[in-house]
């Protein structure tokens, strides 16, 4: 338990969230709880904006100019200068801003050219936007199970193969970055193209590439609880001009338009008159506040990196619980810390760390419509059992009901940290004394 794949020397070795004096009865229990304080998340303003984006988006407001496409060459435009400093950052060849993550993952397909009624691999953990996406393309999804440490399992993509799927779509899930060596090579061997969900996972790297460079092409959000934050909004990355030139086309570039994202030559596409247009385009408003915020990206990427790394070290030591591993070394957002409790404990323990002032939930709990748990997504599985969906997938629905998932804002202090960590270990240390501490009706069951 003590290797979870980060770097201990930077973490407080003093176990910080012994520190708190804490009641050991649980706040569930009627005990006092850890923190008082509503744990810092996006949806309650817990976002990064400097003054310098507010000036920005601003700027942009008075310009009277909201859309991309108007009299200014491309380069003078927010979204533009934009998606050019994007490429210079990711270090790839073509950057396109879209309305969404989704909407950039089904303009990777549809670019592609995977023919409609396809089938895309996609791992049975992701949000439902990956399988909607895939459908929003005229495709289907084909899910694949996963592993311990809730990463696409390349084995099980292979033994559930078949001609019919063209494509594989793999997702950088709350920010750890799949294992894209061994899934690139089993995509090669098939001849099919790996797209990336790195919706998730923005600004994450793996042996010091970027995430969502690894694939065909890559798909970002920007929305409001993402690395970058604009409310809503995404981008689309690749190196393949034809790819991006049809996708440009498809998310808005009419009547010649498309000429201003190549000035430098013709467009790899004879016509833009041969696509529909769907219009997936971002606004000047939100480009604006994106390229302020890209400015100050690594502050913000460090700050994910030093709350997880110090709270994954203060916990390596429990034996209560799996904290879920990287591929590599480093490989992680660090904007979730995701850990696995024996069978049938997990949605009682995220239950105590919410009445702990910790926010978390079990990602498959069936008290909770998680739509990160693939039975959920009831658009695909139309008139079946919720048993029956989780049968298909029986690693997945073994994992995810076993996870608890807490969200680590870039906001939070060490003393946030220190909280969390308090909180766990409060809880791990009243399971040691169950059944004295713990009520026989709280969840006793496969946790002692």
């Amino acid at each position: 338990m003590a290797d979870n794949g980060v770097d201990h020397s930077a973490a407080n070795r003093q176990l910080p969230g012994a520190r708190i004096a804490a009641d050991a009865r649980l706040a569930l229990d009627g005990g006092n709880p850890v923190r008082q304080e509503p744990w810092p998340t996006y949806d309650r303003g817990a976002v990064c904006v400097h003054p310098d984006d507010e000036q920005a988006a601003l700027r942009a407001i008075r310009s009277h100019l909201y859309f991309r496409y108007d009299c200014r060459p491309a380069d003078e435009t927010e979204c533009g200068q934009f998606e050019a400093e994007l490429c210079r950052y990711f270090d790839c060849e073509h950057a396109l801003a879209t309305s969404s993550g989704t909407t950039a993952l089904a303009l990777a397909i549809m670019a592609a050219g995977i023919e409609p009624g396809s089938l895309i691999a996609c791992p049975g953990f992701t949000f439902a936007a990956t399988p909607s996406a895939i459908m929003l393309a005229g495709c289907t999804p084909f899910l694949v199970d996963i592993d311990e440490n809730l990463h696409l399992d390349v084995a099980d993509l292979r033994s559930r193969w078949t001609p019919q799927v063209k494509a594989i779509m793999v997702v950088h899930m709350r920010g750890f970055a799949a294992d894209m060596a061994a899934l690139i090579r089993f995509a090669d061997e098939m001849g099919v193209p790996v797209f990336e969900d790195a919706v998730p996972a923005l600004g994450a790297e793996l042996d010091g590439r970027k995430l969502g460079t690894f694939g065909l092409a890559g798909a970002f959000s920007t929305q409001s609880d993402k690395a970058l934050n604009s409310g809503e909004g995404g981008f689309l990355l690749t190196d393949d001009s034809a790819l991006f030139a049809r996708a440009t086309v498809l998310s808005g570039a009419y009547e010649g338009r498309l000429r201003r994202h190549f000035p430098n030559g013709d467009p790899p596409i004879a016509t833009d008159l041969d696509l529909p247009l769907l219009s997936f385009r971002m606004d000047e408003i939100r480009a604006a506040l994106l390229r302020a915020e890209l400015d100050r990206l690594p502050v913000r990427l460090a700050a994910f990196r030093r709350n997880y790394d110090y709270v994954a070290s203060a916990l390596a030591d429990i034996a209560g619980i799996h904290i879920r591993r990287p591929v590599a070394p480093g490989a992680y957002l660090g904007e979730a810390f995701i850990f696995l409790v024996p069978t049938g404990g997990a949605e009682w323990f995220a239950r105590a760390l919410c009445h702990e002032g910790i926010e978390a939930r079990n990602l498959g709990s069936d008290a909770d419509r998680n739509i990160r748990a693939f039975w959920n997504w009831r658009f695909m599985f139309r008139g079946m059992e919720t048993s029956a969906i989780k049968e298909l997938l029986p690693n997945a629905t073994r994992y995810l009901q076993r996870a608890v998932d807490i969200p680590l804002s870039s906001t939070l202090s060490l003393a946030d940290c220190d909280q969390l960590v308090a909180a766990v270990r409060k809880i791990i240390g009243a399971l040691a004394q169950a059944p004295a501490v713990i009520d026989e009706g709280s969840a006793r069951a496969g946790l002692r």
